[in-house]
């Protein structure tokens, strides 16, 4: 029997009931999948969609304004509507909660069983739980990523890994004495639950939305008993493109908290400024949310990602180089870096900063070191900027990027105090993309060799994956489909005058198919058609993951 809900669950606070909004569970029910189902846990999402779906789609329709209008010329500007918001000196945000203190080295990572014992273990401060780009949404990495969780919260996590020929299988618990504090990242607003149907009163059916489903599953279950971990519900919200967003998620936090019981501003949420939209209202978001917002984060592969979409049919002087020389200091990502920590600072508010995905290469520790280097040096400009915190995927960066932030912040938990007089970013500095270096043709083959391994692995259901020494999610592959269609479209050339044309690629498609290692159960071939749907069409989906997602992403019996 499948989950159904209409109406509300008991809550110990009285809140008006209706009928009519109904969710209905699809996908299949594999086992303890029934203690994330639960009837009042699927009633709870009902309502959720009920009182935010509507909203959702608005504020959707509004992202396909935005970009129609900066494609058409009109570039994004501080708002003159929000401007009495930036000129109040006065308002300050809610900040950390219990356990967020310090967040100076966060690991990221999917919430598989094996993956979320590896950072609890990690001795991280916080752990971005992630059940965005890092995770492939298949049914059974939803709900089981959920269980992990669940389980986690409550001190009884384990994993046994698969038996060999030649070997039992090795057993995996959480033994660290402090364990980071959960921030857990539910899907962003456009993506969609295909397993989940939520029919609405007028009897219109529609697949639940990704984000209230990720959201409302962890917090309906977990809330109260992080509260008595002595903890939160604490979460990372991910691509966000204006305060409007901001606002809907505020709403969204303030009725769940009344739902249940909790006392309003219980839940914390950071704001990855990802989107360049998001970068000219990031006091406007962090005023929406001031309640329950503790900082912002800059998720700078995704900025990158964000910039090519919108600007991806502007003309040449829009056209960046290879992906390995758009660096965290060429003009746009140093203005737009340094204008979020002065912005969070100014309101009490955490800055995190980016992430650092090497993967420590144990038969080559030349190669190890000189990475090591380079992200020490990044790690220590982060923290000279005044950034409280920062993002790694490896456990081995861990010291490496707590040395650099305990140079600079010794006994204190954060520079939240740390003010930035000395910044002033003009709206022409966030859009000042010019770099002066060539596109390359090893350039263009990485871009197509990572995207087409990265899609691969995802249709298999794995939304984290080690390329090239490097641990990739979506952001990558989006950034790379996007150069690709980007130099096409721009008629660009690589260095030694070749020109990026569809049949330029699509040879490099059919080398990057004879390069890979094929094996039994393989979804190359399948992560070559999204590739061209994603990069060589006239058209370009706002999200590789949407086409991925409703043509190619099959759960596994």
């Amino acid at each position: 029997m499948t989950p159904t809900a209409t109406g509300f669950a008991p809550t110990t606070t009285p809140l008006h009931t209706h009928t009519g909004p109904a969710i209905e569970i699809t996908g299949r029910m594999g086992p303890r999948y029934d203690e994330i189902l639960t009837p009042e846990a699927v009633a709870f999402l009902a309502e959720l969609h009920h009182r935010f779906s509507g909203r959702r789609h608005d504020r959707l329709a509004d992202r396909m304004r935005t970009r129609y209008e900066i494609g058409n010329g009109r570039d994004p500007k501080f708002r003159d509507d929000t401007a009495h918001i930036r000129e109040d000196a006065e308002w300050q945000v809610a900040g950390a909660g219990p356990g967020l203190e310090d967040r100076r080295v966060e690991i990221t990572g999917p919430t598989d069983p094996k993956m979320t014992i590896n950072a609890l273990n990690s001795g991280a401060k916080v752990w971005l739980a992630d059940q965005e780009d890092a995770t492939s949404p298949t049914w059974k990495n939803v709900i089981e990523g959920q269980l992990s969780l669940f389980d986690a919260i409550r001190g009884r996590l384990t994993f046994t890994s698969p038996a060999s020929e030649t070997a039992p299988g090795k057993e995996y618990r959480v033994t660290a004495e402090r364990t980071p504090t959960i921030v857990m990242r539910p899907r962003g607003w456009h993506l969609v639950e295909k397993h989940i149907r939520y029919t609405d009163r007028a009897g219109r059916d529609f697949a639940a939305s990704g984000s209230l489903v990720d959201f409302g599953l962890y917090f309906f279950h977990n809330a109260k008993q992080l509260i008595a971990n002595g903890r939160g519900p604490y979460f990372y919200i991910a691509k966000l493109e204006s305060s409007e967003e901001a606002r809907l998620w505020d709403e969204i936090f303030t009725f769940s908290e009344e739902y249940v019981g909790i006392p309003h501003g219980t839940i914390r949420a950071t704001v990855l400024i990802e989107t360049l939209p998001a970068a000219f209202e990031m006091e406007e978001i962090l005023f929406e949310l001031r309640d329950h917002i503790a900082g912002l984060n800059a998720g700078r592969w995704d900025y990158i990602f964000s910039m090519i979409k919108n600007y991806r049919g502007r003309g040449a002087r829009f056209v960046l180089p290879d992906r390995s020389q758009v660096t965290m200091t060429v003009p746009f990502m140093r203005a737009y870096t340094e204008l979020l920590v002065k912005t969070c600072h100014k309101r009490g508010a955490f800055a995190i900063g980016g992430m650092s995905a090497f993967i420590p290469n144990r038969r080559d520790p030349e190669v190890t070191e000189r990475a090591f280097e380079k992200v020490a040096a990044d790690k220590k400009r982060e923290a000279g900027d005044g950034f409280d915190g920062t993002w790694v995927a490896h456990p081995d960066l861990i010291p490496v990027a707590q040395a650099e932030f305990d140079a600079v912040l010794g006994d204190r938990p954060n520079q939240v105090d740390r003010q930035r007089p000395e910044v002033d970013v003009q709206a022409e500095q966030l859009l000042d993309v010019h770099i002066g270096l060539p596109i390359t043709a090893e350039g263009v083959h990485g871009n197509v060799s990572v995207a087409v391994r990265y899609i691969e692995a995802w249709l298999r259901g794995l939304g984290a994956v080690a390329i090239d020494n490097l641990m990739e999610d979506a952001a990558t592959a989006e950034i790379s489909r996007s150069q690709v269609w980007q130099w096409i479209h721009q008629d660009r050339e690589t260095e030694d005058g070749t020109r990026i044309t569809r049949e330029y690629v699509e040879g490099l498609l059919a080398r990057v198919l004879g390069e890979v290692d094929r094996f039994e159960g393989d979804r190359f071939d399948d992560a070559a058609e999204v590739f061209r749907e994603v990069a060589l069409r006239d058209e370009f989906p706002a999200f590789l993951t949407l086409t991925a997602y409703a043509k190619h992403l099959v759960d596994a019996d």
